[in-house]
């Protein structure tokens, strides 16, 4: 009976841990504070300090602390040689440069809170190591993750996700008892460590591809990811019983397979228990803070907070300053300012090691998870406060009494076909465009392209639109090629006007609007794409010829009776699916819209 209680109040833990994260994640990421945040803060409404559902958050942080193994083990995955090479500058040039500059920065201002030395140092380095999951998200969000000021933060970021390793490591070497080794003993350690290292590469540059190819033949599923944790944890072990880190094996055997043919199959494999163990350490970490501490000292913990993150967001503009404008020093900053994910790591580390007491441990994760929360609001401050840049015009021209017998607004990609055969022809075309960048990047190809708003009465005037014999709106986005149609039939109205549209839908709205050819951006190319589909799949030219011709005149069909009766008329004339996949026949044509065919 007693082990039924046991199994009973396990079941009831297991259940919590799964609920909390599962209710927490979701409503932290809908408000734009992250996964992190949520799993901390249900950590904490499930501790000890909350609904006291646990008593021992160590012995979960002990468990969960596999999650940053295989972290770790998936950056190692990401670390190509060849990536690390084209990124060079950034990540070990200005990354390191961030990383050395902020940490002598706040070990100076942790020595100033009556910090010790070594304290003060793995407190600072710590918070220096930027969380990545918040970091990513803002700039998903603002789709700046492939943007040049993006791309240096993210390398920024890897150089971050890889000191990890070396500081826990210093850990491990600046630990109170490694002071007391013999010097015979401290080199035995060192000889241990360089072995256990040394045994990983070889097996990983002769081993690995080896036994995973063997692996891949057996063509079973469950023995690959068998094989991926073996790799993992095997590493991970090799690391610790030569004294070294667990995450460092785990990264070490990452780069290693990094080249591997098998490592989108092996992240694939590890994905979702690092998810799930990483998702449980912050919880852990979470159940770890103690709100009676927090309650109590939370002067102290705002100010040491606020210090840190003025302290790092300055050093941050000072190195962004050498090679960026004050701009993107300043986006940096806010962006980088807080600490991390790896800091609960480290500071974990630091406290089983002795370096750290526990209130020294719960003060810095309190200050680290205050600093989370404060960057997206800090970051949206910043959007308000400061100005804009704008882009530079140099060698940009305005419209001005162009001439040109054809007007093309917006010159993007489909803009750009659209111009050859009335080049070819020798006819004389003006184009104008408002996105500075595609003007820069028309001129390297031969094209002079002027500034100018489409959407503006004055553009359109200045760009010669009353002497134009055809404006071809070309934008790509709805509601501005609709408002130009608009303002050119109503002040233009002997000019000839045609407009790429968006999709059907929008085709339909330009019919209405009066222009005189609209074409949907993806037609004819749909059509050559299913004809050649056909011809791949061995049906006859002719006959997939024939077949393609009756599917534009149905579309077209369907397409007078929907500018008629609304986007559900001509339904009887698509072809679908459901009932070659459900037995199920598609839906009856309302009665209402079902309109003849215009004529």
């Amino acid at each position: 009976m007693a082990g039924d209680a046991n199994t009973g109040s396990q079941l009831v833990q297991v259940v919590a841990l799964l609920a909390a994260g599962v209710v927490a994640v979701p409503v932290f990421k809908r408000i734009g504070l992250g996964s992190v945040l949520g799993y901390l803060a249900a950590g904490v409404v499930i501790g000890p300090f909350g609904l006291r559902l646990f008593s021992d958050p160590q012995a979960i942080l002990h468990i969960a602390e596999l999650g940053v193994v295989m972290f770790l083990f998936v950056i190692g995955l990401e670390m190509q040689p060849s990536r690390l090479w084209s990124l060079r500058k950034e990540i070990f040039g200005l990354g390191v440069a961030q990383v050395a500059f902020c940490s002598l920065l706040l070990t100076g201002t942790g020595m100033l809170w009556g910090l010790s030395p070594l304290v003060a140092f793995f407190a600072a380095a710590g918070f220096v190591l930027t969380s990545t999951a918040t970091v990513m998200q803002l700039l998903d969000e603002r789709r700046e993750t492939s943007s040049p000021r993006g791309q240096r933060i993210v390398s920024i970021l890897l150089l971050e996700d890889l000191a990890i390793v070396p500081l826990l490591v210093l850990v491990t070497l600046l630990t109170p008892g490694a002071a007391k080794l013999s010097p015979v003993e401290f080199w035995q350690a060192i000889g241990l460590a360089g072995v256990s290292v040394a045994i990983l590469v070889a097996a990983g540059l002769w081993l690995l591809n080896p036994f995973f190819r063997f692996l891949a033949e057996s063509q079973a599923r469950e023995v690959m990811t068998a094989a991926a944790l073996l790799v993992v944890l095997g590493a991970a072990l090799a690391m610790e019983l030569g004294g070294l880190s667990m995450a460092m094996g785990a990264f070490l055997a990452g780069v290693l397979l990094s080249e591997s043919s098998f490592r989108h199959q092996l992240e694939a494999d590890i994905e979702p228990f690092r998810g799930i163990l990483l998702g449980l350490f912050f919880l852990a970490v979470g159940m770890s803070i103690d709100l009676a501490l927090m309650g109590r000292q939370w002067p102290l913990i705002l100010a040491g907070t606020l210090s840190f993150m003025v302290v790092k967001g300055v050093g941050i503009y000072a190195i962004a300053r050498f090679r960026s404008k004050h701009g993107e020093g300043l986006y940096r900053a806010a962006m980088m300012a807080q600490g991390g994910e790896f800091a609960f790591v480290l500071y974990a580390a630091a406290t089983q090691a002795g370096i750290f007491s526990t209130q020294v441990n719960a003060l810095m994760t309190a200050a680290v998870i205050v600093s989370m929360a404060l960057t997206p609001l800090l970051v949206f401050a910043l959007r308000w406060l400061m100005p804009k840049e704008k882009e530079s015009m140099d060698g940009i021209d305005a419209a001005a009494d162009l001439s040109g017998s054809v007007l093309i607004i917006g010159f993007g990609r489909f803009g750009q076909i659209v111009s050859q055969p009335l080049l070819a022809r020798g006819i004389d075309i003006s184009i104008i465009d408002n996105q500075i960048q595609i003007i820069k990047d028309a001129g390297d190809f031969g094209f002079k392209v002027y500034y100018g708003d489409g959407t503006q009465l004055h553009t359109l005037h200045a760009a010669g639109a009353g002497r134009a014999q055809a404006i071809l709106v070309c934008v790509n986005e709805w509601t501005a090629a609709n408002k130009i149609a608009e303002l050119v039939k109503h002040e233009f109205p002997l000019v000839k006007v045609l407009v790429r549209a968006f999709d059907r839908e929008h085709a339909i709205e330009l019919v209405r609007a009066g222009v005189d050819y609209q074409v949907r951006e993806v037609l004819h190319s749909a059509v050559a794409f299913g004809r050649e589909t056909l011809k791949q799949l061995g049906v006859p030219d002719e006959e997939a010829e024939t077949v393609m011709q009756e599917v534009i005149r149905n579309d077209q069909e369907r397409f007078e009776m929907q500018i008629v009766g609304g986007i559900y008329a001509g339904r009887q004339l698509i072809r679908g699916n459901l009932a070659a996949v459900t037995g199920k026949k598609a839906p009856a044509e309302p009665e209402t819209a079902s309109p003849q065919p215009a004529k």
